[in-house]
């Protein structure tokens, strides 16, 4: 793949080479995704949206009940973030998701999105993120997830470089939904659908269930356990799942 260079991320003034050839950039998420099996798409659209844009990451997630499900990311980093916005319930991603509409997080160190989303804020930045960018995935009636985009310097993505953010998020739509799904389409290629996509969801909802049995009560109050033990001890809330499924941690009831 032909990769163009960046935008200046500080946001100096300057034609961006991708903002003048707007079919070049269709042409490269074709060429991102060509030849990749159903499974793949994902991680590939994650990577060519760090090509495209002045960003420094990318992370996919599905809308689910309770916690978003994530599918894949352009690096550790990436994945983290998505974490500790599930793990929150709170950041961009929450508002994309409430209001299907694209949210720019220009500067979490400053001004209104710190105070928007001060707990996000100051983890995303300690992590070395300065803003976020999150574009819903799905139509005007339905939204089945977000695409987050990450970078390490403050600043706004101009309308041309929405554009292409929307261009992916459009590709990535696609994909998600041309997986077979419910109860007709249980697998996909043999295996369960988003078979080695959503293995953290699996342990989430295994570790949800088991609080549930621990302390008997039902699955918000067991969510809600989840992500306050986890803000307590500094970790995401899959940190903590994984340590309740290994039979490492075990919630009490209160006296």
């Amino acid at each position: 793949m032909t990769v163009r260079p960046r935008d200046d991320p500080s946001g100096a003034p300057g034609p961006h080479p991708k903002d003048i050839d707007r079919a070049r950039a269709a042409d490269m998420i074709a060429e991102g995704v060509r030849g990749a099996a159903p499974g793949e798409i994902p991680g590939r659209l994650c990577a060519v949206a760090v090509e495209l844009l002045p960003v420094t990451g990318a992370s996919v997630s599905l809308r689910s009940d309770g916690m978003p499900v994530q599918l894949s990311a352009s690096s550790d980093r990436a994945a983290r973030l998505a974490q500790i916005q599930a793990t929150l319930g709170d950041g961009p991603c929450r508002l994309a998701l409430e209001t299907g509409a694209p949210v720019q997080a220009c500067d979490l160190t400053t001004g209104q999105d710190p105070l928007r989303w001060p707990v996000f804020a100051q983890q995303a930045t300690a992590a070395g993120v300065r803003a976020v960018y999150v574009m819903p995935l799905g139509n005007d009636t339905v939204c089945l997830g977000t695409l987050d985009l990450y970078r390490d310097t403050p600043g706004v993505l101009t309308d041309r470089q929405l554009y292409v953010a929307r261009l992916v998020a459009g590709a990535m739509t696609v994909a998600l939904m041309a997986l077979p799904h419910g109860e007709d389409h249980e697998t996909l290629g043999g295996e369960p659908w988003l078979s080695g996509l959503a293995a953290d969801h699996d342990e989430l909802f295994q570790a949800i269930g088991m609080i549930m049995a621990q302390l008997g009560v039902g699955a918000d109050e067991a969510i809600a356990r989840l992500r306050g033990d986890a803000f307590a001890r500094g970790r995401t809330a899959l940190d903590v799942a994984r340590d309740v499924v290994a039979r490492r941690r075990r919630f009490e009831r209160d006296p």
